[in-house]
């Protein structure tokens, strides 16, 4: 019950600081939900083993794209990009620990949009950077600019690491790990930031003051932590991790091997242990997924939902064990390829999701175009309110993302775009450049590189004229920005350490 409290004290000490006149408006709200490290590993996204009927439930009311990528497979950068709606070659932002303003100081975000609109701008839990779990419980690498109003809970979660299980010893962000935890989901970080969230719709709900609330959850990152109930909906015997043979990696560019093997502890994993972790992972999402549903009961329950746009996406994608990795921070679809759902007022129902290739970057332009605001000039998005009348629109014929490598002795830059079939990649090493070419139609896995097949060269070549026209148009100063600070240090304060069991 002590974690349950500490959400309601902080909630307290927010509603004391004041906050805007409250005015009865017909003027849309939106719902800005983003999970942490989550793929699309959901039932509305095909899968056969997960369980997410609330985000299901939601898919069937909205629009899901199918085919939407982020422009960087790491937080930190992700983040800025599509709360800023640009490029991180225009964000500058390409590391972990940067605040979005040390590189774009002038930039008006998504939330600051909102609250220069007289929109009540309002963030529970992780939206831009954390280093998670470490920083669970405070602003992280937070934009104060951004928000009226800030939550950041702190559960059971964070308490007990001491608990979990883990690949390693030292146990830090990036490390595998899982626990099928006690008590209630109320008493989970995320539990506890569903219930603020909820606390907030209720006030929004009698006030009538128009919202931009923005819930972002820290699962399914690790560690993959939920009540024991959310590891019980499965049976572990119906998980496999695919196993790929390192001959494999003698067929890509090396800073593309080099992204895979990024981390000794996860390479080789015994199959048992493989299968606990994919297993634990399904859990976490399961646990997120009830936290959404919470919210989305309570959005329904005040009938804000008549006049309220949700938006649910991830930050990048995940590996499970394919290509012998676990995570991010590569350039094949399944770091970069994520959910996005959008339901709500001016979203037609439909049974067909969108195939075409959009980017995290469209978020902005979009939401600005639904509640009928001007477009910041400096944001390189395109609006998907098409899509919304006509599922089978296209309004680029690529997704672009990219991925610096500094491993070792390799230190590439790489480029990648996802089209309606294709994934083709760019790598720029040694003074040399070297491609993969992955048709999906044929290997949805990414498994067979054609790069090198003459029987290809005429796509790849003419897919290498369009990436190298998107890398072009990602560099363009956009106008309207303000400053744009290159070679930015991380702010590497406090310093890690790592807790002791008690």
């Amino acid at each position: 019950m002590r974690f349950i409290k500490f959400g309601c004290l902080v909630l307290l000490a927010l509603s004391i600081t004041g906050s805007k006149p409250s005015k009865s408006s017909s003027k849309l709200n939106v719902l800005f939900i983003v999970a942490d490290d989550l793929n699309c590993a959901l039932g509305a996204y095909g899968d056969p083993l997960a369980i997410t009927p609330n985000l299901d439930k939601l898919a069937q009311k909205g629009l899901v794209f199918n085919n939407a990528h982020v422009q960087y497979p790491l937080c930190g950068p992700s983040r800025v990009s599509f709360m800023t709606g640009m490029y991180p070659d225009q964000t500058k932002s390409k590391v972990l620990r940067l605040y979005v303003r040390q590189t774009i100081p002038d930039v008006v975000t998504l939330g600051q949009k909102f609250r220069m609109e007289n929109y009540h701008s309002i963030r529970v839990g992780k939206i831009y950077h954390y280093h998670n779990p470490r920083d669970i419980g405070t602003a992280g690498h937070d934009d104060s600019f951004t928000w009226d109003q800030t939550v950041n809970p702190y559960g059971r979660d964070k308490v007990e690491e001491y608990k979990l299980n883990k690949v390693k010893p030292d146990f830090d962000g990036a490390t595998l790990s899982w626990l099928e935890s006690d008590g209630a989901d109320e008493e989970q970080t995320d539990g506890i930031g569903a219930s603020a969230t909820i606390d907030f719709l209720d006030t929004f709900a009698k006030s009538k003051e128009n919202f931009f609330l923005a819930f972002g959850l820290y699962r399914p990152h690790v560690p993959f932590v939920a009540p024991k109930k959310y590891f019980d909906l499965y049976d572990i015997n119906d998980f496999s991790v695919t196993e790929t043979s390192d001959e494999y990696l003698k067929t890509i560019p090396k800073p593309a091997a080099a992204s895979l093997r990024a981390r000794k502890e996860q390479i080789d994993l015994d199959p048992a242990l493989s299968v606990t972790i994919k297993h634990a992972y399904y859990a976490t999402t399961s646990f997120m997924d009830a936290q959404i549903g919470r919210v989305l009961d309570k959005l329904k329950e005040t009938g804000l939902d008549k006049n309220t746009i949700v938006v649910f996406t991830s930050d990048h994608g995940y590996h499970l064990g394919e290509h012998g990795h676990w995570q991010k921070q590569t350039l094949f679809q399944d770091a970069t390829r994520v959910p996005l759902i959008f339901a709500g007022p001016g979203v037609k129902k439909t049974k067909k999701s969108v195939g075409a290739p959009v980017e995290l970057v469209d978020i902005y332009p979009t939401l600005m175009d639904m509640v009928e605001m001007k477009t910041p000039s400096f944001v390189s998005g395109l609006s998907l309110t098409p899509f919304f009348d006509n599922p089978d629109s296209s309004i680029r014929s690529s997704a672009f993302t990219e991925l610096q490598v500094d491993r070792g002795n390799i230190k590439a830059q790489g480029y990648g775009i996802q089209t309606t079939r294709y994934r083709l990649n760019q790598w720029e090493f040694n003074g040399r450049t070297e491609y993969e070419l992955y048709d999906h139609k044929n290997d949805p896995e990414e498994l067979k590189n054609l790069a090198d097949l003459s029987s290809y060269n005429a796509i790849k070549d003419s897919l290498s004229i369009i990436l190298n026209q998107r890398i072009v148009a990602a560099k363009i100063r956009p106008i309207g920005l303000g400053r744009q600070i290159n070679n930015a240090r991380p702010w590497n304060e406090p310093k890690r350490f790592f807790p002791k069991p008690k």
